[in-house]
């Protein structure tokens, strides 16, 4: 009978190191799965953060000639910048009222990217 006591320690040791063996596999893929995931977010938002920030600037630019143009139109500079400040404000008007459905989308899209 010792020797089958022995063999049963034995099993259980085995057992227990391979549950182990098991567990610190298991966080280390995790460890992985989110790093490839966080690299991959990342390498996807910084190329998109650069145009966003190119395409702002060509807005500003473009915002600012045409409420020149309007303004000369208008035979005064401000009714002009005013055009386009209204224009933006009914824009954000708009945004406003849509926010939950905008964010919804948003939301539903980063789950997705998340679970690729």
């Amino acid at each position: 009978m010792p020797e089958t006591t022995e063999n049963f320690k034995d099993s259980i040791e085995t057992l227990l190191e391979s549950a182990t063996d098991y567990g610190k596999t298991s966080l280390n893929l995790i460890k992985l799965k989110t790093i490839d995931k966080t690299s991959d977010t990342v390498s996807s938002i910084i190329p998109r953060l650069i145009v966003l920030m190119i395409l702002m600037v060509f807005l500003l630019f473009l915002n600012l000639g045409l409420a020149l143009y309007l303004g000369e139109i208008l035979e005064n500079i401000i009714y002009g910048f005013l055009v386009v400040a209204a224009f933006y404000g009914i824009i954000g008007l708009i945004v406003h009222l849509l926010h939950n459905r905008i964010k919804r989308k948003i939301y539903n899209h980063i789950i997705k990217q998340a679970l690729k």
